[in-house]
């Protein structure tokens, strides 16, 4: 037996639509800052090491991005902000403005998508297996 659920009210879809906004700005700024080098002109200079400090980034918000949409809006709509971080990180990576491709063709592309898809479908996975066991009333079978 399902529980039919309530229609979003004003307030939740203007909190969505703050998250994915979130999520596309977050997605947009580590694609830009990506190709960072410890090179001596906004970073300290060390040897020209490239320096991806926008996965951290990546790692710590897109989680707190789906967690944060599961709580406040509902858990069933936490994989939208994902799913925008995912699209624009790709989405201008390959493309890009004026058709340059911004994704770095090396090993710090591949670490930001996983470091930031990985763990924020971890979390949706949790949050939606959370809301299911709540439904479901608790019990396992």
């Amino acid at each position: 037996m399902t529980v039919p659920s309530q229609p979003l009210t004003p307030g939740r879809r203007w909190m969505l639509a703050l998250l994915c906004f979130d999520a596309f700005l977050l997605g947009l700024l580590e694609l830009f800052f990506l190709p960072l080098r410890l090179d001596g002109i906004v970073l300290p200079g060390l040897g020209d090491a490239p320096f991806p400090v926008t996965v951290v980034l990546a790692v710590i918000t897109t989680p707190l991005l789906v967690r944060t949409t599961a709580k406040v809006v509902r858990p069933s709509f936490s994989v939208i902000p994902l799913l925008v971080w995912v699209l624009v990180v790709l989405g201008m990576g390959v493309t890009g403005p004026g058709g340059d491709l911004v994704l770095v063709q090396d090993w710090r592309a591949l670490l930001l998508i996983g470091g930031g898809a990985l763990p924020g479908a971890l979390a949706l996975g949790g949050g939606l297996g959370t809301a299911a066991k709540a439904a479901k009333g608790g019990k396992d079978e």
